[in-house]
C-alpha cells in the first residue's frame, strides 16, 4: 500500500512488501517492513523524496546502507554511477525533461534534470529521489501488473527505474535535436539575428547538461547488461543489456548534436566575423569617396592671398565637376569591386 508521510518518516511516499512477483496483502510500515518481508520470503520497495540525513538514519541502519551511499543519497548531485558495497549496490541516476518554448532565447531552459538513487539488496530496494522530475508513483503501478517479471525481486525494480529514465533519455534527445535543426537553419540563412550567437550557446549548454546524464551512465548499464553482478540473476542481464543499447543511442545522438551545435557556433561567429568586415568596407569606401571633395574644399579654404584660380572665372564651377566626376569614378569602382 502507499504509505502517507508521517511525522517520523516525513520522507516516505511509498512502502509495500512483495512476495512471488506479488504485493503483500496486509499492510506494512516503514519500521516493520523489512521483518514482514523476512518471514514471508519477499522483498520490500521503499520509496523516499528528498531525506534529510535525521530523516534517513533509522532507515540506513535498518537496512544497514553504507554510510558514504547514505551520505550522497541525503546530498544529492551526483555524477551518475553505479558502486558495490560489501551485500549492497547503489546506483545515481539523473532524471531529465524536455521544456516545452516557443522560441529558443539566449537564456531559455529547455532541459529539466533531477535526481533518482536506488539501494539494492538481498530483500530490499530502496530508490530515492531528488527534485520534482522524478515520479515513479506510475512505475510501481506498471511493475505490479507484471508480477512474472517483479518475481525476479528488487533487481526488477532496478531494471525498470534505469529503463524508464533511458527512454526519457531518447524522447529528449529527440526534442533537443528539432531545436538543433532549426538553429541550424537560422545560422544559414540570409538573415543577420543579433542574438543567434547566444542562442546557439545556450543551446549547447542545455545539451552539455544532458550529456552529463546520459554519458557517465554507459559504462555502469554496460557492466550490469554484459558481466555477472552480485544481486543481478543471468536472467535480468538481457533487460539490462536493452537498456544499455537505449542508452548508447541517446549518448550517441547527444554527441552528436553537440559536435554539430560547436560547428554552427563556429560557422556563426565566421559569419559575424566576415559581416563586421563587409561593414568595414562599406565605411572605408565612404570615407574615401567623401575625402576628394573634403580634400578640395580645404585647399581652397586656405585664404592664401596668392592663389591664382581664386579669381579664375570658371574655377568654381571646374573644382565642383572635379569633385563628382572624382567621386563618381571612386563609388564604381568600389562598387564593381564588391566594397559598396
Amino acid at each position: 500500500m502507499s504509505l502517507s508521510k508521517t511525522h517520523r518518516h516525513p520522507s516516505v511516499v511509498a512502502c509495500a512488501v512483495y512476495v512471488e512477483g506479488k504485493r503483500h496483502s496486509e499492510p506494512v510500515h516503514v519500521d516493520n517492513a523489512s521483518d514482514v518481508a523476512a518471514d514471508v520470503g519477499g522483498f520490500v520497495w521503499l520509496g523516499l523524496h528528498e531525506p534529510s540525513a535525521e530523516d534517513f538514519t533509522d532507515i540506513a541502519e535498518k537496512y544497514g546502507l553504507h554510510a558514504l551511499a547514505v551520505e550522497d543519497a541525503v546530498h544529492a548531485h551526483q555524477r551518475p554511477k553505479l558502486e558495490r558495497y560489501d551485500d549492497m549496490l547503489f546506483m545515481v541516476l539523473k532524471t531529465a525533461r524536455y521544456i516545452e518554448h516557443d522560441e529558443l532565447t539566449a537564456t531559455s531552459q529547455i532541459i529539466e534534470t533531477g535526481e533518482v538513487m536506488v539501494f539494492l539488496g538481498t530483500n530490499y530496494v530502496i530508490t530515492v529521489r531528488h527534485g520534482a522530475l522524478s515520479p515513479l508513483g506510475g512505475l510501481r503501478q506498471r511493475l505490479e501488473d507484471q508480477p512474472e517479471l517483479l518475481s525476479h525481486g528488487p533487481s526488477a525494480v532496478l531494471w525498470a527505474v534505469t529503463d524508464m529514465i533511458v527512454d526519457q533519455y531518447v524522447v529528449v534527445a529527440g526534442a533537443v535535436e528539432d531545436d538543433v535543426d532549426e538553429v541550424e537553419a537560422q545560422v544559414f540563412s540570409t538573415e543577420r539575428r543579433g542574438h543567434s550567437v547566444g542562442r546557439i550557446y545556450q543551446l549547447k549548454r542545455e545539451l552539455l547538461e544532458l550529456r552529463r546524464a546520459v554519458t557517465p551512465l554507459e559504462a555502469p548499464m554496460r557492466m550490469l547488461g554484459e558481466r555477472q553482478v552480485q544481486l543481478i540473476p543471468d536472467e535480468m542481464r538481457t533487460y539490462f543489456r536493452d537498456v544499455s543499447d537505449h542508452v548508447s543511442r541517446a549518448g550517441e545522438q547527444v554527441l552528436a548534436n553537440d559536435e554539430l551545435v560547436t560547428s554552427m557556433l563556429q560557422a556563426q561567429l565566421a559569419k559575424v566575423s566576415v559581416a563586421d568586415n563587409e561593414d568595414m568596407r562599406r565605411i572605408s569606401a565612404w570615407a574615401a569617396i567623401i575625402a576628394v571633395p573634403t580634400m578640395l574644399a580645404g585647399i581652397y579654404g586656405m585664404n592664401f592671398d596668392f592663389m591664382p584660380e581664386l579669381h579664375w572665372e570658371w574655377g568654381y564651377p571646374l573644382v565642383l565637376v572635379v569633385m563628382v566626376v572624382a567621386c563618381t569614378l571612386l563609388f564604381r569602382g568600389f562598387r564593381r569591386n564588391g566594397w559598396l
